[in-house]
C-alpha cells in the first residue's frame, strides 16, 4: 500500500467556480481516512483528482512518493468504488470482478486466483455465478468492492458507496468495511456526507466545507475538540446546541449573557476568553451534557425550555425544547417523564461548554 500526499491542491472550473481551495493533507500508509462534509463541499472533487478523473488546476499530488499529477488513472495504481456500483448487467459476479484483469491480459489462472481470494474475503463465493439482477444491494456492493480488490491497488478510493442502501444494510456494510480494512491493511480514502459513517470507520477524519479543510483529526478528537463552529455542528448526532450572546466583564467576573439568560463563566479558564469581552459569541453544548437535575454536576447553569417534541430511542430519548427561539436538545434516560408544551428546566454541565466567535466561527474556548 502507499502514502497519499496532497500539497496545495486546487480545482477551478472554466466558469470560475473554485471547488477545492488549497487542500493539503497526508494519508498515511494503511490508514483509513474519511473525507466528510455537506453536499458541494469539494470532497468528491478532491477524491476524483486523486483518482485522475478530474484535472488538478494547481498543487501537487503524490502517491507512494511519486508525483502523479500528469499520470492517467490506469497508471496510478488505485481502485475506485463508486456510489452506483457500475456493474455490467450481462456478466456474472465473477465476470464483473475479472473484467479489469482481462483487459490487462492477466493470465486466466491468476484471474481465477485473485477473484476467488477476493470472494472469500467478502463472503460472496456462493454468488460468483449470479448476475446483478439476482443480487441484493449489499451483494452488488460487495461485487463492486471485489472488483477493486482483485487489482491489488496501492490505494482504495470509495465515493459514498453505501448511500444507495437502506439503513439496516448500511449499518451492516459499515462493519464489513471496517473488517475489510483490517484484513487488507489497505490505504483507504472514503468520501461520505454521513458523519456516522465517518465516526464509525475512520482512523482520521478530514472535515471539508466550501472547498476547504476545516479540521483533520481522529474521530474522538474531532468530536471532543472541534476547531470551529462548523465542525462542532456537523459532527455529532444529534447536533450541538447553540445559544447566541455576548461576553461581558463585570469587575473580575466574566459573564455570557443575552436578553434571556446570564451565565457566570468564573469557573472556566478566563485567559482564553477575556480578550472577547464585549464581543458576540455562540455558546455550544451537546445533548448528552444536559441533565434533568443538578445532583451530579459541580458547575452548571439551567434553562427553562418548552418541550416541543420527543424521540424515543429505546433506553434513551431525545427531548426537544424551545428556549426563547433557540432549539435545545437533551438526551435523557427513557424513564424521564415530560409532556408536550410543558415548561421544564434543563441543567447544563458548565465544564462541557464550547464558545465560538460569532463572526469567524473559530472556537475560543
Amino acid at each position: 500500500m502507499a502514502e497519499v500526499k496532497l500539497e496545495n491542491i486546487c480545482k477551478t472550473y472554466k466558469e470560475g467556480t473554485q471547488a477545492v481551495k488549497n487542500v493539503s493533507c497526508i494519508i498515511e500508509d494503511q490508514e483509513f481516512v474519511v473525507l466528510v462534509g455537506p453536499s458541494g463541499c469539494g470532497k468528491t472533487t478532491a477524491l476524483r483528482m486523486i483518482a485522475g478523473l478530474e484535472e488538478i488546476t494547481s498543487g501537487t499530488l503524490f502517491i507512494d512518493g511519486d508525483e502523479v499529477n500528469d499520470l492517467p488513472p490506469s497508471k496510478r495504481q488505485i481502485s475506485m468504488v463508486f456510489q452506483n456500483y457500475a456493474l455490467y448487467p450481462h456478466m456474472t459476479a465473477f465476470g464483473n470482478m475479472a473484467f479489469g484483469l482481462k483487459i490487462q491480459n492477466t493470465p486466466k489462472a491468476e484471474i481465477a486466483e485473485r477473484v476467488n481470494e477476493a470472494a472469500k474475503i467478502l463472503n460472496i463465493t456462493e454468488i460468483l455465478n449470479k448476475k446483478p439482477r439476482k443480487m441484493s444491494g449489499g451483494q452488488r456492493q460487495r461485487i463492486a468492492i471485489g472488483r477493486a480488490i482483485v487489482r491489488h491497488p496501492k490505494v482504495f478510493l470509495f465515493d459514498e458507496p453505501l448511500s444507495n442502501l437502506d439503513a439496516k444494510l448500511r449499518g451492516q456494510m459499515r462493519i464489513e468495511l471496517a473488517k475489510l480494512h483490517q484484513k487488507l491493511k489497505a490505504t483507504i480514502i472514503y468520501v461520505t456526507h454521513d458523519q456516522v459513517e465517518a465516526m464509525t470507520l475512520a482512523d482520521k477524519i478530514i472535515v471539508m466545507n466550501q472547498g476547504e479543510i476545516m479540521q483533520i483529526a481522529s474521530p474522538m478528537e474531532i468530536f471532543q475538540n472541534p476547531q470551529n463552529k462548523f465542525v462542532a455542528e456537523f459532527i455529532g448526532s444529534p447536533k450541538m446546541n447553540f445559544i447566541s450572546g455576548t461576553i461581558q466583564k463585570k469587575k473580575n467576573q466574566f459573564l455570557f449573557q443575552n436578553e434571556n439568560i446570564q451565565i457566570d463563566l468564573s469557573a472556566l479558564d478566563l485567559k482564553s476568553i477575556q480578550k472577547y469581552s464585549g464581543k458576540e459569541v455562540d455558546l455550544g453544548f451537546r445533548s448528552e451534557d444536559v441533565y434533568a437535575d443538578s445532583n451530579d454536576l459541580n458547575n452548571w447553569f439551567s434553562l427553562e425550555v418548552n418541550v416541543v417534541a420527543r424521540e424515543l430511542l429505546g433506553n434513551e430519548k431525545l427531548v426537544y425544547g424551545d428556549f426563547n427561539g433557540s432549539d435545545v436538545i437533551a438526551k435523557f434516560r427513557s424513564e424521564y417523564e415530560e409532556k408536550l408544551n410543558q415548561v421544564v428546566r434543563f441543567f447544563v454541565n458548565l465544564d462541557k461548554i464550547y464558545l465560538f466567535d460569532r463572526t469567524s466561527g473559530d472556537r475560543i474556548y
